[in-house]
Order: C-alpha cells, then sequence, then structure tokens
C-alpha cells in the first residue's frame, strides 16, 4: 500500500507544473520521519533537527539541501514558530522567502498549500471563512453551510497558514490576524454555542512574508507586528554558491520543460556575473556601475537561464547563446524600464567589452539585439 502511494505521488509531482513541497519530496519527508527520534514540539510532523535536515540536507538519509541561506535563520525561524508567536520573512523580492515558508509549513505540518495570497482586493472571508449562499439560504448559518478559508481549516487541524505579501492587504484585513496571533482563538459569530469560536489546536502558527521593496505599501500596525518575529532573508553573498544553485535549479526546470540539456557553464557564469554586478552596482574589479531599479534576484537569474535554455533547444537544438542571454535580458533585468535598458546598453558597452572570454566577446557582440 505504502509503495502504491508513493507512486501515485511521484506521478502527481511529474505531471503538475510545479508540485507543493510535500509532494515533490514525498520520499525525503517519509525517511526523514522514519529515522526521526528527538522530541517534537506538539503539533508537529517533525523535531527541529529533522525540519533543519530536509530544508538544509543531509547527505546520510539522501536529503538534498533546498534553502541556501544562513542556517542560523532556519533555526530562529522554526524556534519562533514552536512558539505562539507568528513568523515574519522579510527581505528583496527573490531572495526566497516564499520557498522558505512553503518548505517550512511542508516538513512541520505535512501541507503548505494553506496560503493566502495578499493583494489590495483581498478580504476577511478569504482568509477566514464564507458562506455556502445556497446552503446559507435553505438552513440558516451553520457549519455545513461554511465553507472554511486557509486560516479557519488551520486553526482547526492544527496546521501552518503562509500568508504571503501580506504587506499589500488591507490594514483592516492584517489586523482581523490579532485575536488569532494573540488569543489563538477564531469567532465565528454567526453560528451558535460550541461552533460559534474556533479554538487552534496545536500544531497551528502564521508565516507571513513581505517585500522590503513594498514597505509603506500598508504599513502594519503596531500591535500586529508586536505578535510577529521579524527575520531578514538576504541576498546570497557568495559568487560560487549563487552560480551552483542556478546551475542546479536551471537544469531542474529544463528537465520539466523537455529540454536535456543546459547552458554552458561558461555562459551561466557570465549571466550570474552580470546579475550580480548590476545588483551591487559594481564590477568584481571594484568600478562603479549604475544600479538597475528591477529586480536582479538569483530567481531571475535562474529565470533567465531557464529562458535562454528553452529558446536554444527548441530553436536551433542547442543549449542557449550569449545572443539568447541578451534577448532574455531585456524582458528580465530591464522590463519596460526605458532608463534601465539605457543602464544595461551602457553596460554592454562599456564594460563587457571589456572582459576576455569568448563568451563575454559573444555577449559584446550582440548587445545590438536590444530593443530602442
Amino acid at each position: 500500500m505504502a509503495t502504491t502511494r508513493r507512486k501515485n505521488t511521484a506521478a502527481t509531482a511529474t505531471e503538475i507544473q510545479r508540485p507543493p513541497a510535500e509532494v515533490l519530496h514525498a520520499e525525503e519527508l517519509a525517511r526523514l520521519r522514519d529515522a526521526d527520534n528527538a522530541p517534537r514540539p506538539p503539533g508537529w510532523n517533525l523535531s527541529l533537527h529533522a525540519v533543519r535536515r530536509f530544508i538544509l540536507g543531509d547527505e546520510a538519509l539522501g536529503v538534498q539541501r533546498k534553502f541556501v541561506g544562513n542556517p542560523s535563520l532556519v533555526d530562529r525561524a522554526m524556534v519562533t514558530l514552536a512558539t505562539n508567536r507568528g513568523l515574519m520573512l522579510v527581505g528583496e523580492p527573490g531572495t526566497a522567502k516564499s520557498l522558505l515558508s512553503e518548505l517550512l509549513a511542508a516538513a512541520i505540518s505535512g501541507t503548505s498549500t494553506l496560503t493566502i495570497q495578499g493583494g489590495a482586493s483581498i478580504t476577511e472571508d478569504q482568509i477566514k471563512y464564507s458562506w455556502n449562499y445556497a446552503l446559507l439560504v435553505s438552513e440558516g448559518p451553520t457549519p455545513r453551510a461554511l465553507v472554511p478559508a486557509p486560516l479557519y481549516t488551520g486553526m482547526k487541524e492544527g496546521r501552518v497558514v503562509r500568508f504571503e505579501e501580506i504587506s499589500r492587504c488591507p490594514i483592516e484585513v492584517q489586523d482581523s490576524l490579532l485575536s488569532m496571533l494573540s488569543d489563538r482563538v477564531l469567532a465565528v459569530p454567526e453560528l451558535k454555542d460550541a461552533d460559534a469560536m474556533v479554538f487552534a489546536r496545536e500544531g497551528f502558527n502564521i508565516i507571513a512574508t513581505a517585500n522590503t521593496r513594498d514597505r509603506g505599501v500598508n504599513e502594519m500596525s503596531a500591535a500586529l507586528k508586536r505578535r510577529f518575529n521579524f527575520e531578514t532573508v538576504f541576498p546570497i553573498g557568495d559568487f560560487a554558491t549563487e552560480l551552483a544553485l542556478v546551475r542546479d535549479e536551471t537544469a531542474r526546470l529544463l528537465q520539466r520543460s523537455g529540454v536535456p540539456m543546459t547552458p554552458p557553464e561558461d555562459l551561466l557564469e557570465v549571466l550570474v556575473t552580470t546579475f550580480r554586478e548590476l545588483r551591487s552596482g559594481e564590477t568584481r574589479e571594484g568600478q562603479a556601475l549604475e544600479r538597475l531599479s528591477s529586480v536582479l534576484s538569483t530567481a531571475e537569474a535562474v529565470s533567465v537561464a531557464h529562458a535562454v535554455g528553452v529558446r536554444g533547444y527548441y530553436l536551433r537544438g542547442d543549449g542557449g547563446s550569449a545572443a539568447d542571454l541578451v534577448e532574455c535580458l531585456a524582458g528580465t533585468a530591464a522590463k519596460d524600464n526605458a532608463e534601465d535598458l539605457k543602464r544595461l546598453r551602457v553596460y554592454l558597452e562599456q564594460r563587457v567589452s571589456r572582459r576576455t572570454g569568448p563568451h563575454w566577446r559573444a555577449l559584446y557582440d550582440a548587445r545590438h539585439l536590444l530593443p530602442g
């Protein structure tokens, strides 16, 4: 029976474009559960030691590393979630905040899909509960007519709830979390007696994420901030580490796209170097240059490398070229910002022209492919 379930899980993982972590890494989670003999916080599927190994890897158990970041950040995040405070992950876009929250939820609760996607149009009923109006009209407000939203389900079942881009939500929606984070209770005033209050079971907590670039959109109240522990997720500082991540993630995405090859290693080095220099405003030789206003995260670098590989294979049957890189940079690094496009053109003409190596020369020769 267990073998059949694992086969079904594997089949599902290959059919879905982007499987949730608990599906994609089901076998690893099973191995970690079988080997886990450390004490677990109430309501957790795994101990803190096993959750750490799931996220940061364990060669002995055949568990791959999934998050490239400071291990102490992972430790602090786990400890926070084992207390009565929520976890707030902040940082620049593309620093893997959402990935870390997904991995934590999958390891702790066995599911990462109790997710709220924040935005200007979100309402309280989308995060708490709503009603089946046909049943509401015929039966009145009953438990059967209630349609649970992620927070209701998370509290009822004792699971971690993910709240993405919380700072983009209206203030009144954000503040509706106060009683759930402090008193661990959700009121359902339409129902009566025992059904009118949902008390959180052990294992319930909230992981929220916010981009530093969104600060000031809907500033969180002081009362809500007090109920979260804030952790900053920084960009990858080491070149070799970022290059390895881009290489591995690109290979994984290209495989799912039906591409049996990856861009040349030298081309990936050119891509990562370009992103790091335009992100920091400084060349590797220490010379200043104009930074781009757009997000030049590792995640964006992976997207560009993925697009380069797809272009190369499906258009010509190769792994991608410097010309593909220029074509993809225009839509990712510069997007629709005319000033960023100018800065990118200056970078290619003035900085890249001084570099040695065939891929740097090919990148310079392909500069005319930039639009405008």
